[in-house]
């Protein structure tokens, strides 16, 4: 059956005959890359006030916050489902503002992730502190977040233009959707920070991974990585017994553009080596391209897959996700089709074309020596800093400090009359007044936070005489970024 269209109290609703129970999945065009570093979380804070309000439910139902859509879901009678869609719509209309203190506490409790915290890095050094960059932040803590920011950003994001209901199988009778009015949202494309080709970074991960940015709905490049990942579970895994997970997710940066993840574990002391396995595997990949052979399997399991009628739901998805962001859409048919059509060529070149955007990532103790496609090394990245030069007035880290720490000699903070340096050993974080994104104010000290991803510490335990730079921070940043510790916080 195909799938069928109407709209109900001004939503779009999408349906296909999927298996019973039916499944419900009412989704939103908001995600954490529509908040802020000052706003972080929320969008999970509305999520986890509307779910407070549901009574005790015997049918399978939960809600989810990702990168780009937040989806409030249940699987069960055609009767339950109306219940449910009509009590979340109700509840996003009218939020329990009285509960944002304890869903503040439940939410820290939870400590979920939008995604895996070695895509989040990567995202983060991509994009800096902005759009699908938000991904690994808390920010100033769900505790932080004032009755007005969720106020304005549920009247923004969570309204009846905003939304799309997607159903296996026929609208039930008395269906409702009270949301609050409102437009379709139009989602600024989040431009990446960086420009050069490949780069490794050494940064707080759980595992290695890679992300390469490419075409947001390409059926060559997700099957390059799909025979990437086939490839790496034979090696690192089987052959050498090095790692035991790998799996992979995406992210879209605007409509056309999408970051694709593959990460990897491995054995205590063997992260170089796995490192050096994933991207000298890809580089053959982009040399060499797969075998028939390989492609044959992946085109197998993926019609396994469509043809499965449980598939229904999760095209479903991709079609609101499709919908409400503006992203371009191809039926199961039509990547079968695309799938079918690729040549270990196409693969080939397709993925050589991505590497050249490749960001490596390995946890910070881990060195690497790569070779890029041409054959030159692959340097180390970190965060894009501004330009700049040592300048204006300069701090030194107390005596007491420079008397207990190594690292603290060397050490110097920089006012500058534009923004505020740190030079810490060789690593330089500059952050201009004009891109600060938030500052935490803590006992006569500021962390001031970058929207290139940097963060510079004016502590007052470490650096001496440093009230100058704590007025200059003040005099120059909106008060509105500032925020105090979270009573949460470790």
């Amino acid at each position: 059956m195909t799938r069928q269209h109407t709209v109900i109290d001004g939503v779009d609703v999408y349906w296909e005959q999927g298996p019973a129970p039916m499944i419900a999945t009412l989704t939103f065009g908001c995600g954490v890359r529509d908040e802020s570093f000052r706003t972080l979380g929320v969008t999970h804070l509305i999520e986890h006030l509307a779910m407070s309000t549901l009574p005790r439910l015997h049918h399978e139902h939960n809600a989810t916050v990702g990168i780009e859509v937040t989806r409030f879901f249940a699987t069960g009678r055609p009767a339950q489902l109306v219940d449910f869609i009509a009590a979340v719509c109700e509840a996003l209309s009218d939020l329990p503002l009285s509960r944002i203190e304890k869903e503040a506490g439940v939410l820290t409790a939870e400590g979920s992730a939008v995604c895996h915290p070695t895509a989040g890095v990567l995202l983060a050094r991509r994009y800096g502190i902005a759009g699908p960059g938000l991904a690994p932040w808390d920010g100033p803590g769900y505790d932080q977040l004032p009755a007005e920011a969720v106020t304005t950003h549920a009247a923004k994001f969570f309204t009846r233009g905003n939304a799309v209901l997607t159903l296996t199988g026929p609208p039930p009778e008395g269906l409702r959707l009270p949301l609050p009015d409102g437009p379709r949202m139009v989602h600024e494309p989040t431009p990446s920070l960086l420009t050069d080709g490949p780069q490794w970074l050494a940064e707080e991960v759980p595992c290695i991974g890679m992300s390469l940015r490419g075409p947001s709905v390409s059926p060559v490049d997700a099957l390059g990585l799909q025979v990437l990942s086939h490839r790496l579970t034979e090696v690192a895994r089987k052959e050498k017994g090095l790692s035991y997970g790998i799996d992979g997710d995406r992210a879209n940066a605007d409509p056309s553009t999408t970051d694709r993840f593959v990460w990897v574990d491995a054995r205590e002391g063997q992260e170089a080596e796995v490192a050096s396995i994933l991207w000298n595997t890809a580089r053959e990949l982009a040399t060499s391209g797969p075998t028939q052979e390989e492609l044959d399997h992946e085109l197998a399991g993926f019609r396994e897959m469509v043809e499965d009628p449980r598939f229904v739901d999760g095209d479903l998805d991709e079609f609101a996700r499709s919908v409400l962001l503006g992203e371009p859409y191809r039926s199961p048919a039509e990547w079968l089709e695309a799938i079918a059509a690729a040549t270990p060529a196409h693969v080939a070149a397709a993925l050589a074309e991505s590497l050249r955007t490749a960001l490596i990532v390995v946890p910070s103790e881990v060195r690497l020596e790569l070779s890029d496609l041409d054959g030159k090394p692959v340097p180390l990245g970190g965060c894009a800093t501004p330009e700049w030069q040592p300048q204006g007035r300069v701090f030194k880290p107390s005596l007491l400090a420079r008397a207990m720490s190594a690292a603290a000699r060397g050490a110097r903070l920089h006012l500058t009359a534009d923004g505020v340096a740190l030079i810490d050993g060789g690593d330089r974080h500059f952050v201009r007044f004009a891109d600060v994104v938030g500052v935490l104010a803590q006992n006569g000290s500021r962390t001031v936070f970058g929207r290139s991803g940097c963060l510079v510490p004016v502590d007052s335990d470490l650096f001496a005489g440093i009230e100058p730079v704590i007025a200059a921070v003040d005099a120059h940043v909106d008060p509105g970024l500032v925020f105090p510790p979270s009573a949460f916080a470790s």
